[in-house]
């Protein structure tokens, strides 16, 4: 491998570090909803909140950070998105409060936004051509990375936490574990902000800003100087192509000949989060520990749950320009509604009962003798469940041991829930969950195709922030068994949707795409 091409691997690895801190960032929060909920007496939509608060101002982050990329530069920008992050994860470590937790989840929020933007359009924009889509990739899986890297410090903390150690003590590892698991996260920003200093403005920026030596110095350190000299002068060219172009306006999104590839990207982009992807990934310890086999092994089951979608994401990128980006949907969206209607299944067959021993077993604090008159008692219903031990303990003392009343009272096929959650993470992560941008990057015509990206781009964080926010709710209201069902139907229309509506756009130029989905 050649020094060039070692270098531009380097370059482009720390600016994807954005990418981890991305992932990290919107799932840490996984394994924190079981402490602060007791801790700040939240309700469920409250505790909604607190995980989705941080797609909001993603969304905010996305559409300020590219204008500003654009005056103060991409690494700039960067800069700023590495200190984002870091205030995000101490202030939100040492909230003394709901109202101040939420603050500091939305200040990452920007950050989120700012990396999802940044980071993939500044490796475009350093690397060689032919390795631009592997490079670019590699910010992918580092969103990916994060979320996996997320899951296993929060069981690693919660693990370290039970050691009798003094270590483990001075650092309050057992209360402060949630703090912990948001406040590590500081660690890896910092090292983010710092690594920033060796990575080099954005040629392309560079060329904007009229400073076309400097940019031409960049790039030979990535290819041969005669093919930087002719790079920079195409940029330059197309930079000024650009300035005398017509700018698309939002009014051309909805014009009649666009009509069909805005309703195709909008519904695709819908379905994307509609299935409950982000509940899955944001939820994932609770909902296995509404299984009742424990917070331990609900927290490795997470784990498990981000290799999966680590694993299968890395399937999609070397299978989507081999099988087709149709074929991979369809596969994936199939295999994503019956492990829905799996879950659904499994949680309907669920019973529900506390016996004497697993009464006493609970925790000293849970007043066991008002749980006596239920002794033995059978619920086929997780709702009616847990309303009568809720009104019998009172709501608050019933919030702070709800785990361990799920792990006592709850008997269910757990293989079959484990099957269906990976099953489902596998199908996405091979499917919806990266070929959507991939489709988005070539469905829409280049007139309007960052415009078009960016207003499906926005709608799909919307639906996410619904997602986020009501699961809670739905778990309480609907029950497990509903909410898992009423994914399924809508996996169900996806995958018809696709199969009937969304063109294969594999082996075909843009210019082809555009002659076949565009109405002249």
């Amino acid at each position: 491998m050649s020094s060039k091409q070692l270098y531009i691997i380097r370059i482009a690895t720390i600016v994807a570090l954005g990418g981890f801190l991305l992932g990290f960032d919107a799932s840490v929060i996984s394994g924190v909803v079981k402490f602060i909920e007791p801790e700040f007496n939240l309700t469920k939509l409250q505790l909604g909140w607190a995980v989705s608060s941080i797609t909001l101002t993603a969304a905010l982050g996305m559409l300020i950070a590219g204008p500003m990329s654009d005056t103060y530069g991409r690494r700039r920008l960067l800069k700023y998105a590495a200190l984002l992050f870091t205030i995000s994860a101490i202030g939100s470590a040492v909230a003394g409060n709901f109202f101040w937790l939420i603050i500091f989840r939305l200040i990452g929020g920007l950050a989120v936004g700012s990396s999802l933007i940044i980071a993939p359009m500044y490796i475009a924009e350093i690397a060689p051509a032919e390795k631009r889509g592997q490079l670019v990739s590699i910010n992918q899986l580092n969103i990916v990375l994060g979320i996996s890297i997320a899951f296993f410090t929060n069981y690693l903390i919660l693990k370290w936490g039970e050691l009798d150690v003094s270590w483990v003590q001075s650092l309050g590892l057992k209360e402060w574990n949630w703090r912990w698991m948001l406040g590590i996260e500081a660690l890896p920003a910092i090292l983010y902000f710092f690594g920033l200093f060796m990575v080099p403005r954005s040629p392309r920026w560079l060329i904007i800003q009229d400073r076309k030596e400097e940019a031409l110095q960049v790039i030979e350190k990535v290819i041969s100087k005669e093919e930087a000299k002719d790079q920079v002068e195409e940029v330059a060219q197309s930079i000024l192509e650009d300035k005398n172009k017509e700018k698309s306006k939002i009014s051309d999104l909805f014009s009649k000949s666009m009509r069909k590839v805005i309703v195709i990207g909008l519904i695709v982009g819908i379905f994307q989060q509609i299935v409950g992807i982000n509940a899955v990934l944001f939820y994932a310890p609770m909902i296995f520990e509404q299984t009742g086999i424990g917070t331990d092994a609900s927290f490795v089951q997470a784990v498990l749950v981000g290799f999966t979608n680590l694993l299968f994401t890395v399937v999609a990128i070397f299978t989507i320009d081999k099988f087709g980006r149709k074929p991979l949907l369809i596969i994936g969206m199939a295999g994503i509604a019956v492990c829905l209607f799996l879950l659904s299944y499994g949680f309907n067959s669920a019973t529900y009962s506390l016996s004497a021993e697993a009464i006493q077993n609970l925790p000293e604090t849970v007043q066991k003798e008002k749980l006596a008159s239920i002794q033995d008692k059978v619920f086929n219903n997780d709702l009616e469940f847990k309303k009568v031990v809720s009104s019998l303990l009172g709501e608050k003392e019933f919030a702070s041991v709800e785990g361990a009343i799920a792990s006592s009272g709850t008997h269910m096929n757990t293989i079959l829930i484990l099957i269906g959650i990976i099953g489902f993470v596998g199908s996405f992560a091979m499917s919806i969950g990266p070929v959507m941008w991939v489709l988005f990057s070539e469905l829409f015509p280049n007139k309007i195709r960052g415009l078009a990206i960016s207003f499906v781009g926005l709608i799909n964080l919307g639906v996410s922030f619904l997602v986020q926010l009501l699961f809670p709710w739905q778990l309480s209201a609907l029950g497990s068994t509903k909410t898992f069902l009423i994914y399924g139907v809508f996996a169900v229309i996806g995958f018809a949707f696709v199969w009937f509506k969304v063109p294969e756009t594999k082996g075909k130029s843009l210019e082809e795409l555009e002659e076949i989905l565009v109405k002249h």
